[in-house]
């Protein structure tokens, strides 16, 4: 059975990158993949900022990650790089957690000026991590999710695609592997 862990590094479940998070959640829900989610921000905060490697919540996390074949991250895009909340938990990770892994880096930011954020910022780090296998990048300029009059979110089809596109991807890649 494939086993995904999304790593929602947002510091609200009220947000556009939350809107992304649940289609991701969804898809791969229907291909019968088991998902778990690490809201990072949710975890204890002491435990994220002291870097306590002995926090239950950090190990319970890092055991997810390390049954998981397919590693999902998901950060809104800040000052051109990816959340220090997502970082703070990737410091947590073991040296190579990632290692074996199918990784896909997914970012939600203000404009299409900050498409490589993902490519020299976060990427360089899941390497260190261990990340062999990366998938193609996703980024959704946030003017793509649209919060309605009932405060939900809509994405425009052509993320969506985009989205998809690489969820199959992804999805070959496990079936190879």
């Amino acid at each position: 059975m494939t086993k995904a862990v999304i790593i929602n590094g947002s510091n609200s479940r009220n947000s556009r990158v939350t809107a992304i998070h649940e289609k991701v959640e969804n898809y791969l829900k229907a291909q019968s993949i088991v998902v778990h989610t690490n809201y990072v921000h949710e975890l204890p905060a002491e435990d994220l900022i002291t870097a306590n490697f002995a926090s239950e919540a950090i190990i319970s996390e890092n055991k997810q990650v390390e049954e998981a074949d397919i590693i999902v991250l998901l950060t809104p895009i800040y000052k051109a790089s990816y959340t220090g909340i997502l970082k703070t938990y990737l410091d947590l990770l073991p040296q190579k957690a990632l290692l074996g892994k199918i990784i896909l880096p997914i970012a939600v930011g203000g404009s299409i000026g900050h498409l490589l954020a993902l490519e020299y910022a976060l990427k360089p780090v899941l390497a260190v991590l261990g990340a062999t296998t990366i998938a193609h990048s996703v980024y959704i300029v946030d003017k793509q999710i649209i919060r309605l009059e009932d405060g939900s979110l809509a994405i425009e089809e052509e993320a969506i695609n985009r989205l998809e596109g690489e969820l199959k991807q992804l999805q070959q890649i496990v079936v190879v592997n």
